[in-house]
C-alpha cells in the first residue's frame, strides 16, 4: 500500500529532527550554550532557532489558531528575518544562558508535537499549500545541522583538553589519483534543472559559455599543502592577494585553521595524525588562492565547477569530503528575483562579499548535496570543511 502524503511527509520531518538531536547528544549542557566566536552559534541556539523557523513560516501561517509555545523566544531566536520582527544580537548569542538546554529540548518537542498534529490533520488543498514550506523547513534545518557540527568543533578546538565530538579514531578516507579532468568549454547549462528542491539562488537556470579548461581530478591533499607551507608560502606575499597577506599579517597564519604541531590536526574525532592523502581542510578562500598560484595553476570558476561535476566521467571526490573555494563571487544568476515576504531574506541580501563554495563536506547531511548547491562564506571564514580544487586553462 502506498504511504499517504502527509504520512510521507511525517516521516520525513521526524527523521530530519531526530539527526539535530542525534548530532548535539554527545555534547554537555555546558558545550551546548557556548559561542566560540561572533561568526558561530551555540548548539542551543541552532536547535531553539530551526524550531522557531517552522513556528515562524509553517505553523502561524498554515495551521488555523496555532498560538507560538512561548512569545519571547521569537527575539531569541530569529537569525536575521528583518520581517519578523527585532532579534538577539548576532555575537551576543552565547549569553543566552536561558532558556536552558532542558526548555529548548521542551520547546523542540512543543513544536514537533504541533507540525505532526498539522500535516496529520490538513486537507489535502492545506496540505499542498504547506508542503513547500516544510520542505524549506527540513532543508533550512540540514544546513543548520552542518553548522551545528562546525561551530561546535570550532569551540572545542579552544579548549586545552582537546576534547573530542565523536568517539574513535576519524574515518578513512580513499585516496583518489593526482590527474586533470578536460572540459571543451563552449555553452553549458547552469543552475537548477527544477527536479527536486533547490534554494531559490540556485536559480533561474540560464547559459553561460566557457572557455576550455581543466579541473584536478581530486581535491588538493595535506601532503601538497604540507609542501606549500614547507615552501614559506605564508611568508611569501607575491603569492597572496592583498587582503588575504593583510589577513595574514594580521592573524599569525601559519597554516590551516586547527593543525597543530607535529603533523596533528583536530577534528571532530579529537587530535589526530595528519592523513597525507586525504584532503586538506579549513582553509579561507585567501589559504586556498595563494596554494593555487603557487600550485601554477588557480580556481575554479563555480560554473567550471558546475560543468565538470556534470561530465559524464566527473572529477573525484566532487561530494562528502570538503566544500571547495571557487573563484566566483557571490552574485544572483541572471533574472534572479527575491521572493516575496520572509523567504525572499534567506539568500538574495547576502549577494555582497561574499565567495561560492561548491560540493559538500564530511558533515553536510545526507541527502543535502547536489551539483547546483551554492554555499556562500566571506572570503576569510575557515571554520568549515572548506578545501579547494584546482583548475587551469587550455
Amino acid at each position: 500500500m502506498q504511504a499517504s502524503p502527509s504520512s510521507t511527509l511525517s516521516a520525513r520531518y521526524l527523521c530530519v529532527r531526530r539527526h539535530s538531536l542525534d548530532l548535539a547528544a554527545p555534547l554537555s549542557a555546558e558545550d551546548q550554550c557556548v559561542q566560540a566566536m561572533p561568526d558561530a552559534s551555540p548548539t542551543k541556539w541552532h536547535l531553539a532557532h530551526t524550531s522557531w523557523f517552522f513556528e515562524a513560516l509553517v505553523l502561524g501561517p498554515h495551521a488555523p489558531g496555532y498560538r507560538p509555545h512561548d512569545e519571547r523566544f521569537a527575539r531569541l531566536f530569529n537569525s536575521y528575518y528583518e520581517s519578523l520582527g527585532p532579534r538577539h544580537p548576532r555575537p551576543q548569542r552565547g549569553m543566552l544562558t536561558r532558556p536552558s538546554l532542558a526548555e529548548v529540548l521542551s520547546y523542540r518537542a512543543a513544536v514537533d508535537a504541533a507540525m505532526l498534529d498539522f500535516i496529520g490533520a490538513a486537507d489535502a488543498d492545506s496540505l499542498a499549500a504547506a508542503a513547500p514550506w516544510v520542505e524549506l523547513g527540513l532543508q533550512h534545518e540540514q544546513q543548520h545541522q552542518e553548522l551545528l557540527l562546525t561551530d561546535a568543533l570550532a569551540l572545542l578546538a579552544l579548549n586545552p583538553l582537546a576534547p573530542a565530538l565523536r568517539a574513535g579514531a576519524p574515518p578513512a578516507i580513499a585516496a583518489a589519483e593526482a590527474g586533470w579532468v578536460a572540459h571543451p568549454g563552449g555553452e553549458v547549462m547552469i543552475g537548477h534543472d527544477g527536479n527536486g528542491f533547490a534554494f531559490d539562488n540556485e536559480t533561474p537556470r540560464h547559459r553561460v559559455t566557457l572557455q576550455p579548461f581543466e579541473a584536478g581530478h581530486r581535491l588538493v591533499t595535506n601532503a601538497e599543502y604540507q609542501a606549500f607551507v614547507d615552501d614559506g608560502g605564508y611568508r611569501r606575499p607575491s603569492l597572496w592577494l592583498s587582503d588575504g597577506w593583510a589577513m595574514v599579517q594580521a592573524q599569525g597564519w601559519a597554516g590551516p585553521a586547527y593543525w597543530r604541531d607535529g603533523g596533528i590536526a583536530f577534528g571532530l574525532h579529537g587530535e589526530a595524525p595528519r592523513e597525507a592523502s586525504a584532503p586538506v581542510l579549513h582553509l579561507s578562500f585567501y589559504e586556498a588562492a595563494a596554494y593555487a598560484e603557487w600550485a601554477g595553476a588557480r580556481l575554479p570558476t563555480e560554473f567550471e565547477w558546475e560543468a565538470a561535476a556534470a561530465l559524464s566521467a566527473p572529477p573525484a571526490q566532487c561530494f562528502g569530503l570538503a566544500w571547495q573555494w571557487t573563484r566566483s563571487a557571490y552574485l544572483p544568476y541572471p533574472a534572479f528575483k527575491a521572493p516575496a515576504g520572509a523567504v525572499g531574506e534567506y539568500n538574495g541580501k547576502f549577494m555582497v562579499g561574499q565567495i561560492v563554495l561548491r560540493g559538500s563536506s564530511l558533515a553536510t547531511p545526507p541527502g543535502h548535496a547536489r551539483r547546483s548547491y551554492r554555499n556562500f562564506f566571506p572570503p576569510a571564514a575557515r571554520w568549515q570543511f572548506s578545501g579547494l580544487r584546482l583548475a587551469r586553462d587550455v
